[in-house]
C-alpha cells in the first residue's frame, strides 16, 4: 500500500497512512486540540528587527495554550500582558508571521533557513511540536553544503541528534569542508567546535596514529 500523506510504501497500519504519518497526525491533533482559556484577550506581536512591517495580530488564548513561555508571560501580568503588545527580538517579520500562523494551524512550508529560524523560535517559546517538525526537516535535508551551519546552530541550542548527524556528514567530507571560508571562520570564532570535529573525525578511523599525522584541529587547511 501507499501512504496518502507521504506516498511511501507500507504494510497495513491505520486506514490509508503509514505508522509515521499516523503518529504525526495524532501529534498534530493533540497540539491543535489544546484548550483556549476564555479569560485572555487579544494581543499584537511585533518583530523588533522589522517593526516597520507592522503588527501581527494574535489571541492570547491561542498563545498561552501553545507555549508555556507565553502562558507565564500573561499569567504573571508582565508588561506585555498589560499593554497587549509583544516585541519579539532577533526575528524577521516573515519568520514571526510563520511562527504565529503555526500556532493556529500546525502548518508551515520550510526551507533550510526557515527551518533554522523557526527551530530557534520554537525552542525559545517551548513549542515542542514545531521544534520537532523543524528538527525532522533539518535531519532529512542535511548535506555537505549545509552541514557546518547546521552543526553550529545545533550546538547553540544543544540539539544532540542534529549535532551527531551533522558530525557524520562533516567528517565524511573533511577534504571539501576544510578548504571553505565557512570552516576558517568557525576556527576563528569557535575553535572548541573545531576540536569536537577533529575528535569525531579521529574516532571514525581505525588508525588513530596515522590520522593524527595528517590532521589536527589547528592545521586543517
Amino acid at each position: 500500500m501507499r501512504c496518502k500523506s507521504c506516498e511511501s510504501s507500507f504494510q497495513d497500519y491505520y486506514a490509508d497512512t503509514c505508522k509515521q504519518c499516523h503518529e504525526h497526525h495524532k501529534a498534530k491533533v493533540a497540539f491543535l486540540g489544546a484548550t483556549h482559556p476564555a479569560s485572555f484577550s487579544d494581543v499584537v506581536l511585533f518583530a523588533s528587527d522589522d517593526e516597520a512591517a507592522g503588527p501581527i495580530p494574535a489571541h492570547k488564548a491561542v498563545l498561552v495554550s501553545r507555549s508555556p513561555v507565553f502562558r507565564a508571560m500573561f499569567e504573571n501580568e508582565m508588561e506585555e500582558s498589560l499593554s497587549g503588545t509583544i516585541k519579539i527580538g532577533e526575528v524577521s517579520y516573515r519568520t514571526l508571521g510563520a511562527f504565529v500562523n503555526y500556532l493556529y494551524t500546525a502548518e508551515v512550508r520550510l526551507d533550510q533557513q526557515f527551518a533554522c529560524d523557526l527551530f530557534v523560535m520554537a525552542e525559545k517559546y517551548q513549542v515542542q511540536h514545531l521544534k520537532d517538525y523543524c528538527q525532522t526537516f533539518l535531519l532529512a535535508n542535511l548535506n555537505c553544503d549545509n552541514s557546518l551551519s547546521t552543526y553550529t546552530l545545533a550546538h547553540r541550542h544543544n540539539a544532540k541528534q542534529i549535532i551527531d548527524a551533522a558530525l557524520i556528514v562533516i567528517t565524511d567530507n573533511m577534504d571539501k569542508l576544510t578548504s571553505r571560508k565557512e570552516y576558517a571562520k568557525l576556527k576563528e570564532k569557535d575553535p572548541q567546535l573545531v576540536i569536537e570535529i577533529y575528535e569525531a573525525f579521529l574516532s571514525r578511523h581505525s588508525s588513530f596514529s596515522c590520522v593524527r599525522t595528517v590532521y589536527s584541529p589547528f592545521t586543517f587547511p
